[in-house]
């Protein structure tokens, strides 16, 4: 007897169809599973004999079963294999007779039965999609998360019989019904801008890196506010565009961080991870690669605290990956990339005791101290970093008022405003805001007037600005001019950008 049924197999964020055969033969009663199966694989042989005796099904415990996973060169893990294996037994042994040959089938059985949720439906469902098949049956806890994927009937089943039942006829079940896509509503418990006190400098700067997704670097003595301005910034941030949603639900489904309530990633993340996080934390790992917090962060705001108390290690993994907007993470097994287009927002005190360079307050390092503690954020970092901000104290006098700053929504306002011109400008492309503009793009698009041109080159020769700070400048400055409404950048948007790369000339002596 052989039967074979369809399934989906995960690599990374790329999925592709398996096919699960299976052949019963005579003899003395064995089952083994080939195709390069991990032990999670391996083990399904228990939880299928158990799950169908459990659910009513026969199983011949006189004939030697054997599974091929195909392609068989490619690794096999988890347990989303066992759902596709105990409906390749009851195929085989004709106590299944509907039609599911141009379905897939995804899901881990307990021994009662039951299909349990696993991970990674959403980029598996979409790969099924593309490969042409009509039907997906997942676990009813994925349903929700699977049903945001138009063009393909997703089944959300809860166990074994009810499966059988379906596909035999006796109890249709319906399709799951599609989840229109919906922008996340801010709720009115969020930390608000309006109740910062003083730092409009500083609100402006970060108004200017949601716009265009630009990177930041604040500085500043502690209490002045770095991390409650940084908490403040999902507020500001711009709608998710649908595109994006999808490929940041794919890596949080992978993950397993996708919440019941909200089966779709419909607002741009936030992610904060404390200064004791690993490399691999920060970048991904694991035997077969799992996304870390820079992919978890994609398409949103990655906020590190106190930046010098990470590891040199850990720091240095952000060079490239902010940059590229994706991360490669190479182990025996394989080699996966993962997206990271991430805006970076970095908070640090100017010296261990934080109170260097204050107007009012004497640092008490030792000689050398604050150059040894600022020399832990090493130069092609920080050249990487849009904006540079200086985060002062605040006085007596701006805390004591009464009057409640700008709010949040007027300035995210602005923010979809500029973001809305931004993907306007680069469509069909890749790009959806400023920062990230390639070589070509900002040549393209960043046109100066020229009281602008003659402003930047001598800022650039008396500042000893790099290449790459040029470049981020001049970007910075299309953002500005954006939120001004500007066609051209203007002598006014110039300078602004450039006063955003002058802190460093302050604390680095550079």
């Amino acid at each position: 007897m052989f039967s074979k049924i369809k399934s989906v197999g995960l690599l990374g964020l790329e999925s592709y169809m398996i096919d699960v055969e299976l052949n019963i033969s005579g003899g003395k009663y064995s089952m083994e599973v080939v195709g390069l199966p991990d032990t999670a694989v391996s083990e399904a042989r228990d939880r299928i004999i158990a799950a169908l005796h459990n659910s009513g099904f026969e199983m011949h415990m006189t004939s030697h079963y054997t599974f091929n996973l195909a392609p068989a060169d490619i690794k096999k893990e988890g347990s989303l294999y066992d759902l596709p294996m105990a409906v390749a037994v009851l195929s085989a042994t004709k106590q299944i007779m509907g039609d599911y040959k141009n379905a897939a089938f995804i899901g881990e059985l307990s021994l009662s039965g039951e299909i349990k949720s696993v991970k990674g439906v959403l980029p598996m469902v979409m790969a099924a999609k593309d490969n042409g098949l009509k039907d997906i049956y997942v676990p009813f806890e994925n349903g929700e998360e699977a049903a945001v994927i138009d063009g393909i009937n997703i089944y959300a089943i809860k166990n074994l019989k009810e499966l059988v039942d379906h596909i035999n006829d006796f109890q249709k079940l319906n399709p799951v019904e599609l989840k229109p896509f919906k922008h996340y509503e801010l709720p009115d418990f969020l930390p608000d801008f309006k109740d910062v006190k003083g730092q409009y400098e500083v609100k402006r700067a970060l108004e200017v890196a949601a716009a265009g997704g630009h990177n930041v670097m604040m500085i500043g003595p502690p209490g002045s506010g770095k991390s409650m301005l940084a908490k403040r910034i999902p507020t500001i941030l711009p709608d998710i565009t649908v595109d994006e949603a999808l490929e940041t639900t794919k890596i949080y489904s992978l993950s397993g961080h996708l919440s019941k309530d909200n089966p779709i990633i419909n607002y741009r993340p936030f992610r904060s991870p404390h200064h004791s996080v690993s490399p691999a934390g920060l970048s991904g790992g694991g035997t077969i690669p799992k996304p870390g917090e820079l992919s978890l962060a994609h398409n949103g705001v990655l906020f590190l605290d106190e930046l010098p108390e990470f590891s040199r290690n850990t720091m240095e993994v952000l060079r490239q990956p902010i940059e590229n907007g994706t991360i490669t993470i190479s182990r025996a097994a394989c080699a996966l990339t993962y997206p990271c287009s991430v805006m970076l927002i970095c908070a640090m005190n100017p010296c261990p005791c934080g109170y260097f360079g204050h107007p009012t307050r004497t640092c008490s390092c030792p000689n050398g101290a604050p150059a040894r503690y600022l020399s832990k954020v090493s130069g092609p970092l920080l050249d990487r970093l849009d904006i540079h901000i200086e985060v002062p104290p605040v006085d007596y006098a701006q805390l004591s008022e009464s009057e409640a700053g700008e709010p949040s929504s007027a300035i995210r306002e602005r923010v979809n405003k500029a973001r809305k011109i931004q993907i306007e400008r680069f469509k069909g492309t890749n790009i959806s805001c400023n920062a990230k503009m390639t070589s070509s793009l900002t040549r393209k698009y960043c046109v100066l007037s020229a009281s602008a041109s003659k402003t930047l080159e001598l800022s650039f020769e008396r500042l000893g600005l790099s290449a790459r700070a040029y470049d981020k400048i001049l970007k910075v400055a299309r953002t500005i001019a954006d939120l001004d409404g500007s066609e051209n950048i203007e002598n006014k948007h110039i300078l602004e950008a450039i006063q955003y790369r002058s802190l460093d000339r302050k604390f680095w002596k550079a």
